[in-house]
């Protein structure tokens, strides 16, 4: 069965309207630099605001992206460097001024401030060659490519980062953009995105990493615990080995990212790192969530996340998995305000916006679930994240007290003139339908109830619409069951408090009177 896509994206600013099947997107025009402004922790400490106010300059040679750093009254000069086509080492020579302090080998922030890196025109491509922000304050990079950088091999640059933070590092926004490798540690490359030495207040949005050993880490040693507050959102992850991210120390927020194709592990919080990770769209995947390779312990905070073909490890003297049922062990304030998309959404999102050359698009945070494939196909009963429901009979009622009664209820979209809380009620009189053939509904309650069974009933004469479906503990992501038509499904007992039935599949809108739960 495919996952849903979007039902609106919307960009933070701009002026040309495209049309699409997941919705209306906003394109950003050419140059918007930093356009809505930054997200997450980089609005912290001050907020980040690059080079805003300063002049704008175009580069098409690394030299050239020195020599604007270089030209500058002092190095705290606000500047906004216009980059198009190819970076390289051919075209990036050391330049040297009082307002700057750059090497050849690599694109050096050093000892800077307030600067604006913007990928525009035909883009912006840093070729084996790595962007270095070291000792510096108040950076955006956007809507760049970094690709294939390398510690070894030749020719090399920044250590293997395509971007690295070091030393005293503060307020830095990457957005939109791409970063990629071509293998792992043996290939010559080591990680993507890389913040060590007391590095803080960073976000990273909207961005592709991929095809790499390692993605990124906050902290380079158990002991190296000065970083933190760093925000990542709405990135693709894909075809990685580990490090998205391994965390060491200080806070992180994780939310609305698609990792697929993890192959040893992901988000890895160790050494006292505490991560609140948020409707996430998992699969494909192994231990995507844990401590491991050290018996240094981290902690996370988990919601809305969902783990769709995720496989766990056994628990061992240095390695500690979340799965396969997630739960919280600790609790993380965020001190920013943000918009939260539901996780089956997030593959859509992400693909329609995330990345060097979108136009900058991004996400009002308010998509569905929205037009599966059309004939959704059975599951593979093999498939641990997608059990068969129970062949219980769909006419025979469930015996028990139906716990949905006087619970919560919520959803991701509702028809008008329709309630969540009529899937509760008792009264098959009355209903809840989504905006469109699909959505979702949830039951809730205030602690963990024990539930193994439901039963879903259609409205009088929309018998029949529901074509698929699928119950997921919202709580863990987990797929509990699957189906096709209304009626009635078990699984193994759980201990949750909210419940969801996304309806994947119907013919015209349908219509759900009752979504009951039992105990069994």
């Amino acid at each position: 069965m495919r996952r849903p896509v979007a039902l609106r994206l919307q960009a933070a600013l701009g002026t040309l309207a495209l049309a699409a099947a997941t919705g209306v997107v906003l394109a950003m025009p050419e140059a918007a630099a930093a356009a809505g402004g930054a997200t997450g922790y980089a609005t912290q400490n001050g907020g980040t605001t690059g080079g805003a106010g300063g002049q704008t300059v175009r580069a098409t040679t690394g030299t050239a992206i020195h020599q604007a750093l270089c030209g500058r009254a002092d190095s705290a000069t606000p500047i906004t460097i216009e980059v198009e086509g190819t970076i390289n080492h051919g075209n990036t020579s050391k330049v040297s001024g009082d307002s700057c302090s750059t090497a050849a080998d690599k694109i050096e922030l050093k000892q800077i401030g307030n600067v604006t890196i913007v990928g525009v025109g035909s883009g912006a491509v840093f070729d084996q060659l790595g962007i270095h922000i070291r000792e510096s304050s108040n950076i955006i990079i956007q809507n760049v490519t970094v690709r294939n950088v390398r510690k070894s091999g030749s020719p090399t640059s920044n250590g293997g980062d395509a971007i690295g933070m070091e030393s005293d590092v503060r307020n830095v926004w990457v957005d939109h953009t791409t970063l990629e490798a071509s293998g792992g540690e043996s290939a010559g490359f080591d990680g993507l995105f890389d913040m060590k030495d007391n590095t803080q207040y960073v976000t990273l949005s909207y961005s592709v990493l991929r095809n790499s050993g390692r993605g990124g880490l906050i902290g380079s040693s158990e002991s190296d615990r000065s970083n933190g507050y760093v925000t990542f959102h709405h990135n693709k992850y894909e075809n990685i080995d580990s490090r998205t991210p391994l965390l060491r120390g200080g806070t992180s927020h994780i939310y609305n990212n698609h990792y697929a194709s993890l192959n040893e592990s992901g988000i890895n919080s160790r050494a006292g790192a505490k991560a609140k990770v948020d409707s996430n769209y998992f699969e494909d995947s192994k231990d995507v969530l844990g401590t491991f390779y050290t018996d240094q312990a981290g902690y996370w905070q988990v919601a809305g996340n969902i783990f769709d073909n995720v496989t766990w490890s056994e628990p061992g003297d240095d390695t500690n998995p979340a799965g396969p049922d997630p739960r919280s062990n600790t609790t993380v304030s965020i001190p920013y305000s943000y918009a939260l998309d539901d996780a089956s959404c997030v593959p859509a999102v992400v693909a329609a916006t995330a990345g060097a050359n979108k136009g900058l698009k991004v996400s009002d945070g308010s998509c569905a679930p929205q037009n599966p494939d059309p004939t959704p196909t059975d599951p593979d009963p093999t498939d641990p994240t997608e059990p068969s429901p129970d062949p219980t009979d769909p006419t025979d009622p469930p015996s028990g007290t139906n716990l949905s009664l006087g619970a919560g209820a919520d959803g991701s979209s509702k028809a008008s003139g329709t309630s969540y809380g009529n899937v509760r009620d008792g009264d098959p009189a009355t209903h809840w339908s989504p905006t469109g053939t699909t959505g979702s509904v949830s039951v809730k309650w205030p602690s963990p109830t024990t539930v193994s069974k439901v039963r879903v009933r259609e409205a009088a004469g929309s018998e029949g619409s529901i074509r698929s479906y699928r119950l997921v503990d919202h709580g863990t992501g987990r797929v509990l069951a699957t189906g096709t038509g209304a009626g009635v499904a078990g699984f193994p007992a759980v201990s949750l408090t909210k419940l969801t039935l996304e309806i994947t599949g119907a013919s015209g809108t349908p219509k759900v009177a009752e979504f009951e739960t039992y105990a069994g």
